[in-house]
Parts: C-alpha cells; structure tokens; sequence
C-alpha cells in the first residue's frame, strides 16, 4: 500500500511540472519540419499540397531571417550586380540543409533590396512538353509551378548540374525530387511515378532524376515543375521557353520585382460558406456579383454551396 501511494505522488508532481514549448511529459519532442507542401499551400495550392503557407512563402507580411545585402548604385546609377557565389543568400544555402522541407529557409524575398544574376548556362528541359497548367492563380488557391503533360514512366531529367536534396513521397507532390544546382537556384518535379535518385546524391544536366507519374495529388499524368531561389519560387515561363526547352537568357535576374505576385496573394478575399448561405447573400455582403464569384471559383450559379467550402471573393 505505501509503495502505490509513493509511486501515485511521484506521478502527480511528475505531471504538474510545467512543460517548456519543445516538451511533453513524456520527455523531449523530436523536432520535425512539416512537409513543404503540406504546411505551405493547405490553403493557397491546391496541387502543392506538402506545405506553402505556413513557412511564409506566401506571406508578404513576414519577416526574413536572412540579412539582405542593399544594392549600390553608382554616379551614372548603373547597378552593380552581385554574382550568387559572392551574394548574401550563398551563406544561407551554405548553412542549411534539409531532406525533408522544400522551403526551410524562411527568407520572404518580396522586399529583397539586392539583385542576384544567376547563370542559365548548361540548362537541360526536364521534359518537352504541352503546358497544362500556368503558374498563378487557381480560383481560391496558387499554383506555384507549370505543369507539363508526359506519360506515366517518361523521363525526367534534372535542370542544371546539382546535388539532390529531397527525393520522397508528399501528399501534394506524391513522388517528389528537389534538385539544390550549383548556380543558386532550387528545381522541383512532382507527381512521379518513381525515383531514380536519393537524397545528397550529385547529378548533371540532362541526368535521369525520375519517372513521369500520377501520383499525389493529381487529376492526370503530368509533370509539375518548379523553379525556386532560396526558397521563393519563380514563374517559370519568365525563364524558360517551354515550346524550345531553352532559357530566354544566358543570366536571370533574380530581384524583388519577380516575387510581386505574392502581393497579389495577400490581397485575396476568401469567404468559407456557412448553413443557409446562397450565392446571390455572399455576393452582397462581399460588395461583389454572382457572375464575378462564379468566374472566380469556377462555379455556376445553381451549384450547390457545400458548407465549409472555400470561395475566393477577390
């Protein structure tokens, strides 16, 4: 009896010890990121959906953690343009590497004050193919990438040279890789139906990295690509001219003015419909029209409004 009574004191004081934010009562948490796609576009990419948002890609207010070299101008104002190897952001990818998240930087570049030129020389199109799908706005959601048609197990080949930093599952991107290239930039290829490489390994331009698929979340074979600097990603018809395959320079000019879009983001109006709600009642309390939701959604105006359902206003 006094041994249950001492082991049921030594339990009370064990679970009324306060927690720190990194600790449960039954010891250390192990830290994990989320996955990119998960976190990011729960809410804003209906095809990336291994995370987006939550990592403040999407997010114009956030601040960076990364200090942002200002850029110089001379008397005849003419810039001088920082090469990435001698660029502030060379230390971030010098400094953090993760096989499981395809944004860890947290480094918003919408206010970037600097301008990078990175090198297109040695570019490789990873399939020539129809574009299905821009880069931008999907009603309520952002697609952070263009989407190719392929076949299911045609082949996808890396961009530049580089080194593999995630090759994995996600539920947005299903078969996913991330290639980290030597010139600064970052390239995602989703929805494969299978990997030819692993993480860490070192690829050239034109190197098989994976199998076209179906895979995540996807209504049909497709290639969905993804250009990315420090976590940030770029429209990629700006650089690359997916009917050629070829970059559109030799030198991309990575400055705050490629990153506007994500104002655009911030700006969005979402409704999410209640019991009784009807179209024509949130047009009016949205100052907006049936039409204009409709063509914002991709609805008709006899859809039925599903409580919960997400409608973009703006």
């Amino acid at each position: 009896m006094k041994r249950f009574l001492l082991i049921a004191v030594c339990l009370c004081l064990f679970l009324t010890i306060e927690a720190k934010d990194s600790d449960n009562i039954f010891g250390i948490e192990e830290v994990v990121f989320p996955d990119t796609e998960e976190m990011e576009n729960a809410d804003i990419d209906s095809d990336n959906y291994d995370s987006e948002n939550d990592d403040n890609d999407a997010i114009v207010t956030a601040k960076s953690d990364t200090t942002v070299a200002a850029l110089e101008v001379d008397s005849a104002c003419m810039f001088h343009f920082q090469l990435f190897r001698d660029s502030t952001y060379e230390s971030v990818y010098n400094t953090i590497w993760s096989t499981a998240v395809v944004n860890p930087y947290n480094c918003n570049l919408y206010n970037m004050k600097d301008t990078v030129m990175v090198d297109m020389h040695g570019y490789t199109h990873p399939y020539l193919g129809r574009i299905t799908s821009n880069f931008g706005m999907r009603h309520y959601r952002f697609h952070y990438g263009t989407d190719v048609k392929l076949l299911v197990g045609d082949t996808i080949r890396s961009a530049f040279d580089g080194v593999v930093r995630i090759a994995k599952y996600g539920k947005g991107y299903g078969y996913y890789v991330l290639v980290r290239h030597n010139n600064g930039l970052e390239t995602v290829y989703g929805h494969c139906s299978k990997l030819l490489v692993v993480p860490d390994a070192c690829v050239k331009s034109g190197d098989p990295i994976a199998l076209g698929g179906n895979t995540g979340r996807s209504t049909g074979s497709h290639l969905h690509y993804e250009i990315r600097y420090v976590g940030n990603p770029i429209e990629p018809n700006t650089i690359v001219d997916f009917e050629t395959g070829l970059p559109k320079s030799d030198t991309l000019m990575v400055c705050a003015k490629i990153f506007k879009y994500k104002k655009d983001i911030q700006n969005i109006a979402i409704y999410v419909v209640r019991k009784g709600d009807t179209l024509s009642g949130i047009a009016k309390k949205r100052g907006t029209t049936v039409s204009r939701l409709c063509k914002l959604n991709g609805i008709k105006p006899n859809t039925i409004l599903k409580i919960g359902r997400k409608l973009r206003c703006s």
